[in-house]
């Protein structure tokens, strides 16, 4: 796992993973089916996962990481917790298992409260092995795994993990706190939770916010109803002109593109639930379901 610096170091801010972190939540729904996202409804709760300077540290690491391994539905799974000095902020090693050994940076000895976050990327690094779920490349998997995490109810440990003062900085993961932001508030759409009454960090507060104004962007955009009048407006043009003008280029920003064939003009976009591509006739006012999340969505096409 990356982490951001400890000693004042910038840390990266925005959504400059939004496309990779999309393409996680589809995979994760591919390989688990919207049922088996269900299963993870309840998130991780804060006393699961408390940690005080009185605790013991290793008794109270393997117990922090038993909560992890029952929540991400490990049953079969021991991940042996120890410390060591290390560039990043923990690895893991990824075996048959049943057994996992997870070693943290030495500095978590000290900074306890952060124990959590750094085993909650680890242990799902763990059930990603255990799914055969994976992406190519390095940094695509740590996004996914940061983004599953968030996804199915540890992640906002992560979040709460990032802060910042006038003389340091710390942030734990691949991902930035607003994309782990939007990861949350997607998950809370689903759910009907609210993760900020957890946070104890005021700057992951505020960058829970500006990744749920990002994911409500998900849920107002053409041909869904709740589009703007801008948004309608402009797909109303581009309708008449792939109507007009069969074959002409779109615009490949737009978060829609038509598609005429021998049934007629059809629309594409994603999902705001999964971002699957949902496929529909043109005809005006109509519900879609997703195919992958099975969402039903309200669009005016």
């Amino acid at each position: 796992m990356s982490e951001g610096s400890g000693g004042g170091g910038p840390v990266v801010r925005g959504f400059p993973h939004l496309d990779a972190v999309r393409s996680a939540i589809t995979a994760l729904y591919r390989r688990l089916s919207p049922e088996g996202v269900r299963s993870y409804a309840a998130s991780l709760s804060p006393a699961e996962v408390a940690f005080s300077d009185v605790d013991d540290l290793y008794p109270g690491a393997q117990r922090v990481a038993g909560a992890l391994v029952r929540h991400l539905r490990l049953p079969q799974a021991r991940v042996v917790v120890g410390f060591r000095r290390m560039e990043h902020a923990a690895s893991v090693e990824l075996t048959a298992g049943p057994e996992y050994f997870v070693e943290l940076n030495d500095r978590f000895r000290t900074h306890r409260r952060d124990i959590g976050a750094a085993l909650a990327h680890e242990v799902t690094h763990v059930l990603l092995h255990r799914l055969g779920l994976e992406l190519p490349g390095t940094r695509e998997n740590e996004i996914l795994t940061d983004t599953v995490t968030a996804y199915l109810g540890a992640g906002w440990l992560l979040l709460d993990a990032f802060r910042q003062d006038a003389v340091s900085s710390q942030k734990l993961g691949y991902l930035t706190p607003e994309e782990f932001g939007y990861v949350l508030a997607k998950r809370a759409m689903v759910f009907g939770e609210d993760p900020s009454v957890w946070f104890t960090s005021p700057q992951a507060y505020t960058a829970y916010t500006r990744g749920r104004a990002e994911a409500l962007r998900d849920l107002q955009r053409p041909p869904l109803t709740a589009a703007g009048w801008a948004g309608r407006r402009r797909y109303a043009k581009d309708r008449r002109l792939a109507r007009d003008h069969t074959g002409a280029g779109q615009d490949p920003s737009l978060p829609y593109a038509f598609e005429n064939g021998a049934e007629g003009l059809r629309v594409s976009f994603t999902c705001p639930v999964c971002h699957q591509r949902v496929r529909v006739p043109v005809r005006g006012r109509t519900r879609a379901r997703c195919g992958l999340c099975r969402t039903v969505l309200e669009c005016d096409t």
